[in-house]
């Protein structure tokens, strides 16, 4: 299983292309080694997945009903926000324009690892989205991670 750590301040060239780190590319699973997933997130990032982590989100996302219209519209929001990328010998990888627009991602971009996934964002958004305030840091850590 991939752990990925850390922030990680990169630099998308005028193609949309990216490489990824190599501390972050050392823990890609071999099965990872020439294709990631990659899906719109809820706010305005990118969600990077290795083949395997994926492989759960889509058991979960093809079961949902198509005989009902609320999970027919989720499936279908959740589907055309997925691309599948390859990466090349150096670990660098096109992303598609419309997740470059959907984040509207510029030359400066923070990758983020979030334990089983990574997280793509604008360097001039990422902060925003960040819990700038120790106290509710600390509030929100014992409120879901106490026992």
């Amino acid at each position: 299983m991939a752990f990925f750590t850390g922030e990680h301040e990169c630099k998308l060239d005028a193609k949309g292309r990216l490489t990824l780190p190599s501390r972050l590319k050392s823990v890609l699973p071999a099965a990872s080694m020439k294709n990631i997933i990659i899906r719109k997130g809820f706010e305005p990032n990118l969600i990077l997945y290795p083949l395997n982590e994926f492989q759960n989100i889509y058991s979960r996302i093809n079961s949902l009903n198509e005989f009902s219209s609320e999970q027919r519209k989720l499936k279908r929001n959740l589907f055309s926000s997925i691309s599948q990328v390859e990466l090349d010998s150096n670990g660098r990888f096109l992303l598609p324009k419309s997740m470059v627009l959907h984040c509207n991602l510029d030359k400066d971009v923070i990758l983020v690892g979030m334990g089983n996934i990574i997280e793509l964002w604008s360097a001039k958004k990422y902060g925003k989205f960040l819990i700038d305030d120790s106290h509710e840091f600390s509030k929100l850590a014992q409120k879901y991670l106490d026992e």
